[in-house]
């Protein structure tokens, strides 16, 4: 097959894959809820391939009962392991979630690297695998939260720092359809929030009137984005239900056409999302401007958050890439499925 064929689910297939095995010390998986995303590493944490598919847990090639988890990691690694029967497979992400192929139980706050090997719980596949599957993390409480897949991603992140005079505590956020703002402390996931922008962000545009009058546009709108975080930062204490009407009183009152609606409305809800981490950290006595957060995540979403803070006086954010292959890698390595070189 060639590189630029694909089987039904969607699965992106590399060239001279049985060449590639020769080297390979293990096999990752980032399994979400839409999408399966399959490394393929050598023994010195390099990733030599990778395999992209559709098949999500809620997209299985077959439902779950018929044997869906086994079909989709088959079409995805049984090529590998065709070649490499033997090599660890480890997997974050919903794949660990109750709806997944077996439920890794949560870890609680503080949440350690080490805590997460501890949790790790094994699924045999039908091929004969033996698959490593990493738990998620609960911060208890009378609201609780919980991430699965964002623990592998922050402690990727960690592990990139060699500079030992960095701060204890830092700030990673994760922008995304649930954004997530994690404070680690001493290397452990101390607590975090979520908020659920990007998803009431797609229900405003496309499920209220606010997306009656909106046109989107052939490129992004900075000015109309940064317009709505700056009436987020200064209207902030009257939520976000107050400030979002103004979507389409200022386009009815000729304020703001109609393709800049959707990138304003964008800086509001963004604007929104980060006045309230603002007011949260300072509950701490920390504050936001006085941040430099790590950013994980698509780079022109994360590009957008930079923008956003920046506004907030927070101008030392930075992007992290690959934090999911290093964290998978870190895991691996601690929990004792691969030793490197």
């Amino acid at each position: 097959m060639k590189a630029s064929e694909k089987p039904a689910s969607g699965a992106a297939i590399d060239v001279n894959d049985g060449a590639i095995t020769r080297e390979a010390a293990l096999i990752a998986l980032d399994w979400g809820t839409t999408s399966l995303r399959a490394y393929l590493f050598d023994a010195a944490g390099k990733v030599i391939a990778t395999r992209v598919s559709t098949a999500g847990i809620m997209n299985l090639p077959v439902p779950a009962e018929e044997g869906g988890f086994d079909a989709a990691f088959d079409e995805a690694c049984g090529v590998w392991l065709a070649d490499a029967p033997s090599l660890p497979v480890l997997a974050a992400g919903m794949v660990g979630s109750a709806q997944g192929w077996v439920q890794a139980p949560y870890v609680e706050t503080p949440a350690s690297a080490q805590a997460l090997v501890a949790g790790i719980v094994r699924v045999r596949a039908a091929c004969g695998a033996e698959v490593a599957v990493v738990p998620g993390v609960l911060e208890p409480g009378a609201l609780p939260n919980v991430m699965r897949g964002e623990e592998t991603q922050i402690f990727g992140a960690l592990s990139g720092s060699t500079d030992e005079s960095a701060p204890q505590t830092s700030l990673i956020g994760l922008p995304g359809t649930h954004a997530k703002w994690v404070v680690v402390e001493g290397e452990r996931i101390a607590r975090f929030y979520t908020f659920m922008t990007g998803e009431v962000y797609a229900a405003l545009c496309a499920h209220t009137i606010l997306g009656r009058t909106m046109k989107h546009p052939v490129e992004p709108d900075t000015a109309a984005f940064l317009r709505g975080v700056g009436v987020a930062r200064e209207q902030g204490c009257v939520g976000l239900l107050a400030t979002a009407f103004s979507t389409r009183t200022l386009g009815l009152t000729a304020q703001l056409a109609a393709d800049e609606q959707p990138d304003y409305l964008s800086g509001l809800v963004i604007g929104h999302e980060l006045a309230g981490l603002e007011a949260a950290l300072s509950r701490r006595d920390v504050a936001l401007a006085g941040c430099a957060p790590q950013l994980i995540g698509a780079e022109a979403l994360c590009e957008r958050y930079r923008m956003a803070l920046a506004a907030f006086g927070c101008s030392g954010a930075h992007l992290v890439r690959q934090a999911t292959e290093h964290g998978l890698w870190r895991i691996a390595v601690q929990a004792g499925l691969v030793a490197p070189r």
